[in-house]
This record gives structure tokens, sequence and C-alpha cells, in this order.
């Protein structure tokens, strides 16, 4: 028998969008660091963790975690500290990019509804700080993960491979953290992200409807900055996050039907449709940090105009915008 299509198909998925994603992040970080695609500091600041987060995913998830140790089962990426490592960094930096999107979430949020709390909250500052506590606690909330996997075999006294660890997940702690990670991972990111959304949608129709009652005939002649400029940044809110939550939907679909675990390998029929179902969903949640660039560019126009640029001399504008960096740090 020949090879499973869902294996040939994730033979061929992982590296495309690798392809198009490690450099697609990369020129979105060079482009937010120069500062002049025309969104706000605190904008900028959340699209810069997000595309970060995307890169590292891009880079740990797709590349060394799927691609590379999945291709060279024999290297030092398969010995079992090394093996660990990887599982726990590909953990951590997709809970980075699912968090920071959640903050961009609440942030556009606090803009548009919290009129009063948006001085306070939407600084600089506070991007940095909320930026910050996302990212420590991420990483310490996963420690766990490198005690919940065993080596599958050892050959001449040295480890490899490493598989789900039957006595953890079936100790009360293990189940316990599994759920804690589930509910962290998918639920609790999933319902904040459609609760602001909801509010915020209820919060523009809102607004607009009063705003055009106010305006007077001779100003609705003309273009309305304030509603053009809030326009943008809720096609941009709601680009975002409704592309991040379709492309999960199939991952938390299939995790509430079949039960199986995301980082765990499948050790049944892989034509079996649950394990099908379950790969799909695994696939398709990695496009989310694939996408992100090409949102910006479609719904920013001067993100589209600074891109060009730095396109046209990529050399010298990554080398001042790693300059501007060291400078600022």
């Amino acid at each position: 028998m020949g090879q499973p299509v869902i294996l040939l198909i994730k033979e061929i998925y992982f590296p495309v969008i690798a392809t198009i994603g490690v450099p697609a992040n990369m020129l979105t970080i060079v482009v937010l660091c120069r500062g002049k695609c025309g969104l706000s500091k605190c904008i900028s600041f959340y699209m810069l963790a997000m595309a970060t987060a995307d890169l590292l995913v891009m880079i740990i998830n797709v590349m060394v975690n799927h691609i590379f140790s999945y291709n060279f089962p024999l290297s030092f990426l398969s010995h079992t500290p090394v093996c660990k490592s990887i599982l726990y960094l590909a953990t951590v930096a997709l809970e980075l990019s699912i968090w920071f999107t959640v903050s961009f979430t609440i942030d556009r949020f606090a803009v548009i509804c919290c009129q009063k709390f948006k001085a306070k909250y939407c600084t600089e500052r506070t991007v940095v700080v909320v930026i910050t506590i996302f990212s420590v606690l991420v990483v310490l909330k996963n420690v766990p993960f490198f005690f919940a996997y065993e080596p599958q075999q050892i050959i001449d006294n040295m480890q490899w491979g490493c598989r789900s660890g039957v006595a953890f997940f079936s100790s009360p702690i293990g189940a316990t953290f599994f759920w804690f990670h589930i509910t962290c991972k998918v639920c609790l990111p999933f319902t904040l992200i459609v609760l602001f959304n909801s509010l915020t949608s209820r919060r523009i129709i809102m607004a607009s409807r009063t705003r055009k009652k106010l305006r007077s005939d001779k100003a609705e002649e003309k273009s309305d900055a304030e509603i053009e400029n809030r326009r943008k940044s809720i096609i941009l809110l709601f680009t975002v996050s409704g592309t991040f939550l379709l492309v999960w939907l199939t991952a938390v679909v299939s995790f509430v039907t079949t039960g199986l675990i995301t980082p765990r390998s499948y050790r049944g029929d892989r034509t079996n449709p649950g394990y099908i179902a379950s790969e799909s969903g695994n696939m398709l949640k990695f496009l989310s940090s694939c996408l992100n660039p090409w949102i910006y560019a479609a719904t920013q126009r001067k993100f589209r105009e600074d891109l060009k640029k730095v396109l046209k001399s990529p050399c010298t504008l990554i080398l001042r915008c790693i300059k501007k960096i060291s400078q600022s740090t």
C-alpha cells in the first residue's frame, strides 16, 4: 500500500507555508520597525508582537518540528531532550501567537468602546507591559510539558524520540494540566475574541447611527475623517481576528469530536476519519501565522506603500531597522 494521502499533503503543505510565511513575517517586522505605515504606536506594537510570534511559529513549529524532525528522524533533533525542548518551544510560540491576537482584540475594544479607560490603557507602556506579562505567563505555564513526554525508544543507552507519557496524563495532576492547557489555548481565547468583537461591533453600529444623526447636511457632503479612520481600524481588527477564528475552527471541532491531544502522535490507522480531521485542523491552525502579513498588506494602504520601499532596497532598510532597535535598547 502507498503512503496515506494525509501524509502526502503534509509533506507538501508545510514546506509551502514555511516558504511563504517566514519571509512574509520578516518583511512585516521590518516595515513595522520603520514606523512609517500610518498606524498608531499601540497598534504597531501589537502587530509587531504578533508578527514576531508568527515568525517563531513558522520557524519552530513548521520548519523544525514538522519539516526537519519529520524528514530527518535520526538526526540530533530526535534525541529526547532536544525533542522535548522543540515541543515545548513549539507550544510556547503557538500560544504567544494566540494570546497576542487576543490582546490586540482587547486593545481595539478599549479604544472604541471605553473612552474613559482609553487614555490610561492605550499607551505604549501598557502595550509593553501586556505583551511582557502574556509572554512570561505562557513560558511558565507550559513548563510541565518537559515532564509530559517520555522516550519512544532507548538505543545504546541513548534516548530517542518523544511520546506522550501515559503515567503523566493519567495522573490527576497531568489530567488537570491538560484541561487547563486546552482551556488557555482554545476555549478561553475563542470566547474572548468572539465576546470583545461582538461588543465592539455593537458599539460601532450604535456610534455610527448616532454620528449620522448629529452631522449637519453640509458636513455630510464631506468625508468624515473620524469614521474613515475607525473603519480602517475595524477592518484590520475583524479581518485578523475573523481569520484566526476561521482557520482554528477545524482544530477546535476535531478536538471536541475526537478528543485527540494535539501534540500526541496518533498511533492508530492514518486513514481513520478522526486522525484526518485532527491533522487537517493541526495544519490549518498554522495558516493563521502565514496569513497575517497578507491581511496587513490588503487592508492598510500605507503598509503596502512602505512594503514596496522595503522590497526595493531590503538590505539597506534591514540594517537601518537593526540599528534603530539596538539604539532603542
